[in-house]
């Protein structure tokens, strides 16, 4: 297995992904199929589930071997190294024998580039001079890691598509922003959905948060007719898959009674995140 990221946008969506997942899980399994690389897994307490799906295109570079290799290595090592500053270098995966490669290397330049920098006339050495000074110190070097592989055996769930009652999209940013500012309030939301609009609700002895979102702030928002839905789920989950805003624009959040929610962000090039977490039961 290789793949590599030279784009930056992308290079930044792939750590922020492994954000989120170092936060559910401290191992990650990891298949890879000559077409896709497929995540899934569960938190210790088995109430989130998550599973990531990103396609061969979306790289600028992936190979898998016709049989599928399974990896498994430690979420926040992971992290910690892709996460390193590289912002002109490439990001380069690769597995050998029981060990995972992680290289950040510059970006290709043409030999042309080089050539016009080195053939400048003698009567602008100063600021050939300076120009150089200013490349080095702006220069990324070369980074290679190597970290182990673990064992880890995992059984993956059928992931089904279902019908949702309701389903909406909200902006990652201020969703992050306004399951913060509910966990002040208590450890739990209460989210009630109907055909007018949406409540998310927090509260404990101390107080009482409610967010009131009409359907007309939505970008999107279907419900089935005549239908109400009053659904408790545990704020400190939902934080830790709502993190960050860096992956996409949106989220997508599925729900019905019985269900487990689902949360969706629609990564480019058909490839996906998607979170399932159980509702609680009221004792």
């Amino acid at each position: 297995m290789k793949l590599e990221i030279k784009d930056k946008n992308k290079k930044n969506t792939f750590i922020s992904l492994f954000q989120v997942l170092k936060n559910c899980s401290s191992l990650i399994n990891c298949k890879f199929y000559k077409e896709y690389m497929h995540i899934q897994g569960m938190d210790k307490s088995h109430i989130c589930l998550y599973d990531l799906t990103i396609k061969k295109k979306w790289f600028d570079f992936y190979i898998a071997s016709d049989n599928i290799e399974y990896l498994c290595f430690d979420s926040n090592i992971f992290y910690s190294i892709i996460s390193v500053k590289s912002d002109n270098l490439n990001l380069i995966i690769n597995n050998e024998n029981d060990n995972l490669n992680i290289h950040f290397v510059s970006q290709e330049k043409t030999n042309k580039e080089s050539n016009e920098e080195t053939n400048k006339k003698v009567s602008k050495k100063t600021n050939k001079k300076k120009e150089s000074k200013e490349k080095k110190e702006s220069k990324d070097f070369h980074k290679y890691f190597t970290m182990p592989l673990c064992d880890y055996d995992y059984d993956e769930m059928n992931v089904s598509n279902a019908d949702y009652d309701a389903e909406f999209l909200l902006s990652s940013k201020q969703i992050s922003e306004i399951f913060d500012q509910l966990n002040n309030f208590g450890d739990n939301i209460i989210i009630k959905c109907s055909e007018e609009d949406i409540h998310l609700t927090s509260k404990e002895i101390n107080g009482e948060m409610c967010v009131h979102i009409t359907i007309d702030d939505l970008s999107s928002y279907t419900i089935t007719e005549n239908t109400e839905i009053n659904l408790t789920y545990s704020l400190t989950y939902l934080n830790k898959m709502c993190i960050t805003n860096k992956i996409t624009e949106e989220i997508e959040f599925s729900l019905s009674e019985n269900t487990p929610m689902k949360i969706t962000y629609h990564l480019d090039e058909d490839s996906l995140l998607v979170f399932f977490i159980a509702p609680k039961v009221d004792d």
